[in-house]
């Protein structure tokens, strides 16, 4: 018998060879579910660990890690009430996924390995925040105490541990350190102010000090600087004193403890303005030297220095008088310039009394430089009068000559022989008030037997008509003795 024949089909597709038989699965591992929640009660994912799973560990660990991070970067309390939830959520989670297993064992190493790893991060987190709190004590009290240094320093202690574990603790305290820099800034400015007087590092040091104060808390540590300046007052220079003080005393009350300031400036202005006073007219600053006086004697009426500070005031004015006098006579040529036309007083001249009193004698001095010596001063505070001589004009007539000249056709030649009258101002030093006389003639010869003259040109047409008398010492001092004796 013939056996059967099979024939190829090339379109037929070959027979797929049969599957292996898949193993059977393995059913979960047996889990511990208070394991697995006391290792996600560490932030560290360790009870997904113990679960076996691995991808939800990572995502614990990195979701405490942003928590931390934003906890200490805000420093808020929301943030740490969200970690703690985190906390409790992984703990929650941790156990509901172990509870999902078929069979439970109790793994007693998982539980002591789960807890140590727990209770080392808790105890680690609250040792630090107890720190923190610690450090915070310490800054607080160094910042009642007025101490910004000791408060700088407690708040240095604090490392990136203290602000996972505590940020919101220990943040104040870098408001406080923040301050005190503030604060170094202002006592340097204030410091500047009081070397060289500068008002507006005054006004700039004040103006930390006001920004600082406005924060809470900050009052003691406001207080150190500002004592540390004014107990600088006095400074070394009595000026840079008086407009410190000066600035102190008209600054507007705020109400704080800036307003100590004016108590200071009371007390210690006084006495500045006295020393300003003094040190200004030794460099001849009589003006300013007068305004330092007066600001006593008005702002300070009842101090026991108003005597030294009268005193300075008639002093100043004395010298503020004779420095005018002098600048007016040296800027005198004539009769109409100078003093001789603004006259000024000088109180500290002698009196105009009666009896001889001596002169200046400006203007015009062909004839006043032929008085006596003793009458005559170049020093106003010698001098009771003032005397501005005019050019000098013909005075009353005298007596007319009649002259020949052989060589002059022009002759015989009339002359009127004249007194010399000199127009004066006269005035009174020590009140700069005009009195009499208002001219003086001086007498003397006329009609000489032969008179001089001189003549230009080709022609001589003999003398003036007009020609003053021929004077002598005795007749310029007969003449002006009226001017000086009263």
């Amino acid at each position: 018998m013939d056996s059967p024949t099979y024939e190829h089909d090339p379109y037929r597709p070959p027979a797929e060879p049969p599957k292996p038989p898949e193993p059977p699965r393995r059913p979960p591992a047996p889990c511990d579910p208070v394991a697995a929640a006391l290792g996600n009660a560490s932030l560290l994912g360790i009870g997904y660990l113990l679960l076996g799973r691995w991808r939800l560990a990572a995502l614990a660990v990195v979701g405490t890690g942003w928590l931390l991070n934003l906890t200490a970067s805000t420093a808020e309390t929301w943030c740490e009430i969200l970690l703690l939830l985190w906390w409790a959520a992984g703990i929650a989670h941790g156990w509901f996924l172990a509870h999902r297993r078929a069979e439970h064992v109790v793994r007693r190493g998982q539980r002591a390995g789960a807890l140590a790893v727990t209770v080392a991060v808790l105890l680690t987190a609250v040792l630090l925040r107890v720190d923190a709190y610690g450090i915070e004590d310490r800054v607080n009290e160094a910042r009642e105490g007025g101490d910004c240094e000791a408060a700088v320093a407690a708040q240095g202690e604090v490392w990136w541990g203290h602000r996972l574990a505590g940020a919101p603790v220990v943040e104040p305290g870098d408001a406080v350190v923040e301050a005190c820099h503030r604060l170094e800034r202002a006592a340097s400015t204030l410091a500047g102010a009081g070397r060289n007087g500068n008002i507006e590092d005054l006004e700039r040091g004040f103006g930390i000090l006001a920004g600082v104060l406005s924060k809470p808390g900050n009052e003691q540590t406001v207080k150190t600087v500002l004592d540390t300046f004014l107990e600088g007052l006095p400074t070394k220079d009595s000026c840079d004193t008086a407009d410190i003080t000066d600035w102190l005393r008209d600054r507007d009350p705020t109400r704080d403890v800036l307003d100590r300031s004016a108590d200071t400036a009371k007390r210690t202005e006084p006495a500045a303005l006295v020393g300003c006073g003094d040190d200004l007219m030794d460099e001849d600053d009589w003006q300013q030297a007068r305004a330092r006086y007066q600001h006593l004697l008005d702002e300070y009426p009842d101090d026991a220095r108003t005597d030294e500070a009268r005193s300075g005031v008639k002093k100043a004015t004395l010298a503020i008088e004779l420095d005018t006098v002098r600048r007016l006579v040296e800027n005198t040529s004539d009769a109409k310039s100078g003093y001789c036309d603004t006259p000024a007083k000088y109180s500290g001249a002698p009196p105009y009394r009666k009896g001889f009193n001596r002169a200046m004698f400006l203007g015009d001095t062909e004839y006043t430089d032929k008085l006596p010596r003793d009458w005559r001063t170049g020093d106003p505070t010698k001098a009771a009068l003032v005397v501005c001589a005019d050019t000098a004009k013909n005075g009353a007539a005298v007596e007319t000559c009649y002259y020949e000249n052989d060589k002059s056709e022009y002759l015989p030649h009339e002359v009127t022989f004249y007194k010399v009258k000199i127009p004066l101002k006269v005035y009174e030093l020590r009140t700069g008030k005009r009195v009499d006389p208002r001219e003086v003639q001086i007498s003397g010869g006329s009609c000489p037997r032969v008179l001089h003259y001189e003549y230009y040109g080709w022609y001589d047409y003999g003398p003036g008509g007009d020609e003053f008398v021929s004077t002598a010492k005795s007749d310029v001092r007969d003449a002006f003795w009226p001017v000086i004796k009263r």
